[in-house]
């Protein structure tokens, strides 16, 4: 079941995401967080700021969680989301990460967003595949952007801009 997320939720989004902390350079945070900060995070990015924010949930476990957030600050980006989906450890390959990217997608939609900026560290072949499965292109390569684990990592940018909220004659 995709739900909307809750304070309540804060926990189980910290087990998972200290996961990747502690385990990849998926996310270049190198100190895990608590349930405190994660609630912390979730009232900024979807009670104030008003950004879809989801979660996959089986029999009252939280599996994944996805959400759009600001992309930059500037007001001419006001148009434009940054996206955000992690997937539990042992779930990969059951099409979780597919249904909540689809839902969120269909939600930064609805809120009159036109484009969707991901960013992935590299190399990261799943996440690559789940992008350009819902139409993302690649931009480019950061080279080198990101240190962790004694190891330099490059993020690639993907964008989608399917959406057509916003239209201008320009379009």
């Amino acid at each position: 079941m995709i739900r909307t997320v809750t304070l309540d939720d804060a926990a189980q989004l910290a087990a998972l995401y200290n996961f990747y902390i502690r385990t990849s350079v998926v996310t270049f945070e190198e100190v895990e967080i608590g349930s405190e900060e994660m609630a912390n995070r979730i009232q900024r990015i979807h009670f104030i700021a008003g950004f879809p924010y989801i979660v996959y949930e089986i029999e009252n476990q939280i599996v994944g969680y996805a959400y759009a957030n600001t992309w930059r600050e500037r007001n001419a980006y006001r148009f434009t989301v940054e996206s955000t989906v992690y997937v539990a450890s042992g779930q990969f390959g059951k099409g979780i990460g597919s249904a909540l990217y689809s839902e969120l997608i269909a939600q930064v939609k609805q809120k009159g967003y036109r484009a969707v900026i991901g960013g992935i560290a590299l190399p990261n072949y799943a996440s690559v595949i789940l992008h350009e499965q819902f139409g993302f292109k690649r931009c480019g390569v950061f080279k080198n952007v990101g240190f962790k684990f004694d190891q330099w990592i490059d993020v690639g940018s993907v964008s989608y801009t399917h959406l057509r909220a916003h239209e201008t004659e320009a379009d």
